[in-house]
């Protein structure tokens, strides 16, 4: 039982890892937030299902994040990709 949790736990932690990347990758270095469609982010195998908190903002909109990165799908298939201040 403790093998199966653990390669189910490394399975889980590289989607983590993969998805961050992709969000990293299409922010940027020196950019703090960019909007982009979702086919993007569908392109980059991103998998939506995977992330480690959300949170709700005051307008009712939902940010789903991947540690320090975040994403935000807006009614147009727009992803707003936002980096976590630091």
């Amino acid at each position: 039982m403790r093998k199966a949790t653990n390669n189910a736990s490394i399975t889980i932690d590289r989607f983590l890892h993969r998805n961050r990347s992709i969000l990293l990758e299409i922010v940027g270095k020196n950019k703090v937030q960019i909007k982009v469609p979702r086919s993007v982010l569908e392109q980059k195998k991103f998998r939506f299902k995977y992330h480690t908190h959300h949170h709700i903002n005051s307008k009712g909109k939902m940010y789903h994040y991947v540690y320090d990165m975040s994403w935000m799908q807006f009614s147009d298939d727009q992803i707003l990709i936002n980096r976590a201040k630091s």
